[in-house]
């Protein structure tokens, strides 16, 4: 059985592994904030680095309803002491260094981290909202992230910098579950004929007389003559082959040719269509 995974109760999900970090945050709101976000990626455990106003209204305000998150969050007087548990480190970093490092991208990141789960915590340390992270706050990460954001506008939010972490976490996570609930996450729903579509796709048979009926209105209309046909058929066929409707689309695309066939005075004998 795959365990959960949900954004449910802390300490039930599969990234349970992971504690997110943040350093001396200014502005208690942006931890209400990351704890939402936190929350909506399945991610439970907070350490807060000397924050200068934990608990407080404005948090809670913030987190919209994830206040599990902050209920449980740790609140520790030192770098040092939030990581000495963990196996394995890494810090957001937006800036380059004179003694290069190692530097990846969240999604790789991502796959870092969830492999990790095996061999114990993983810190991920976010910085103060005015300078990030300090020199030597950095050099206590194993690998540095980089959010690859436009270099003509980089900064982001505290909890935006942690939404993207925890976004490419929890996709990189679903990808490798083999469970009905990460598939259904993950499947695409495009057209007829996909798991969750609510009407089966039109038939061979359905569609081609719709097309049949789509000609006979087009020339009931005077817009278009079998004896001059041009391409126009064609492409109408290709257009609606391309949307792929379903039976009730075609259904209802019937009933409209069929009014403009009465207001028109063409319509002839009522088809019998297929009742969906």
């Amino acid at each position: 059985m795959s365990e959960d995974i949900g954004a449910g109760a802390p300490g039930s999900g599969a990234l349970d592994h992971v504690h997110i970090v943040l350093v001396e945050t200014t502005h208690s709101g942006n931890i209400g904030a990351v704890a939402r976000a936190m929350k909506n990626m399945g991610l439970a455990n907070l350490t807060l680095v000397r924050p200068q106003s934990f608990p407080d209204e404005a948090a809670y305000a913030r987190s919209s309803g994830a206040t599990d998150v902050l209920d449980r969050a740790r609140v520790v007087d030192s770098l040092d002491e939030a990581l000495a548990e963990s196996s394995l480190v890494l810090g957001t970093s937006a800036r380059g260094r004179k003694v290069p490092w190692p530097v990846v991208n969240p999604r790789d990141a991502a796959g870092m981290v969830t492999g990790y789960r095996e061999q114990g915590t993983v810190a991920l340390v976010f910085g103060r909202e005015s300078n990030g992270l300090s020199n030597d706050e950095l050099q206590r990460c194993h690998y540095h992230i980089h959010i690859p954001s436009n270099p003509e506008y980089s900064s982001l939010n505290l909890a935006m910098a942690v939404q993207v972490i925890c976004y490419e976490l929890r996709m990189h996570h679903l990808m490798g579950e083999t469970s009905d609930v990460a598939r259904q996450l993950l499947q695409p729903l495009m057209r007829p004929g996909d798991e969750g579509w609510d009407r089966p796709p039109a038939s061979v048979g359905e569609l081609e007389g719709f097309y049949d009926h789509l000609e006979q209105a087009l020339v009931d209309v005077d817009f278009h003559s079998r004896d001059n046909p041009r391409q126009l058929m064609t492409r109408l066929r290709r257009l609606f082959q391309r949307a792929h409707p379903d039976r009730m689309e075609v259904n209802i695309l019937r009933g409209a040719l069929t009014a403009i066939q009465k207001t028109a005075g063409t319509a002839g004998p009522a088809r019998k269509q297929e009742q969906d």
